[in-house]
């Protein structure tokens, strides 16, 4: 007599969370593979990094510094960011003419009116110091980052979000861990932003499922990546031009965990990294 089939149950909690532990182990696992090897072999050019007469990383810098800023649907909450770096930049600017500095919206294929809204600041302070540059699809953060650093002109290069989660007045902060990296190997140096002293106010307004995902995320990154950095994520992140050319080169994941490759990139060539805690609010949206 034929056995009927069992009905499908759905997994438990307890399974669902093993199982995202699971992928993302995976996930993270060929991240390590693939950074392991390209991190060994020199800068290759495609596309988006060949010289010509646009900007270009390789070539030498005329800023002072390049903020990039990846922009996906954000047509609300880019005049608030743009706003209060804009501010503080011309400010900075007026205290010290030498300084110099210019930010890449980065139009990362969005479907709202974010183009539009970034491209009011080059009306507004001009094409020099305020650039758009619109992908036609969308690449993920990760892809947008690298566009807009590929096309930076600033001895330093900041990568900042376009919701304005970190207060911009904390670049002097990241800019200090930079200089504390001094002497820079090759001109190579990394300052990140971190939110990890923050952890436990936010810890008490997540779910036990959220902060169980959360430690098993930060204690695989740790485990399998990046050992020195407890926040991989923040995006508020300062490299030296060199090292963003020598990381960004050899960056793959445009999209989800980035970051991590970014990192563990920057530790296999022996980049000096620094974390340095920010201001951050989540930031509705």
């Amino acid at each position: 007599m034929a056995l009927l089939p069992l009905p499908s149950l759905p997994l438990s909690l307890p399974a669902a969370a093993l199982a995202l532990a699971a992928l993302a182990a995976f996930l993270l696992v060929l991240i390590c593979v693939i950074a392991h090897v390209t991190a060994k072999t020199m800068p290759h050019e495609d596309a988006e990094c060949r010289k010509g007469s646009a900007p270009n990383l390789h070539d030498p810098a005329t800023r002072e510094l390049s903020v990039v800023v990846p922009s996906y649907n954000e047509e609300n909450r880019l005049p608030l960011m743009m706003d209060e770096a804009l501010d503080y930049l011309e400010k900075r600017q007026k205290q010290d003419p030498s300084f110099t500095y210019e930010v890449i919206v980065v139009n990362d294929g969005s479907k709202d009116q974010t183009a539009k809204v970034a491209k009011e600041y080059c009306k507004k302070y001009g094409s020099d110091k305020v650039r758009v540059i619109s992908l036609e699809k969308n690449r993920g953060k990760g892809g947008a980052v690298r566009t807009g650093v590929f096309s930076s002109r600033g001895k330093t290069i900041l990568m900042a979000d376009a919701d304005g989660a970190t207060k911009f007045a904390d670049i002097e902060k990241v800019e200090e861990g930079l200089k504390n990296l001094q002497p820079w190997p090759e001109g190579m140096a990394i300052s990140c932003g971190s939110r990890a002293h923050l952890e436990k106010d936010s810890i008490a307004k997540r779910s036990y499922f959220r902060t169980l995902l959360m430690y098993g995320f930060h204690f695989l990154v740790w485990f399998l990546c990046v050992k020195e950095i407890r926040d991989t994520q923040c995006g508020f992140k300062l490299l030296t031009r060199q090292a963003a050319l020598q990381t960004f080169s050899n960056l793959h994941i445009e999209r989800w965990a980035f970051d991590v490759e970014l990192l563990y990139i920057a530790q296999r060539l022996k980049i000096p990294i620094a974390e340095v805690a920010v201001n951050w609010t989540e930031i509705e949206g």
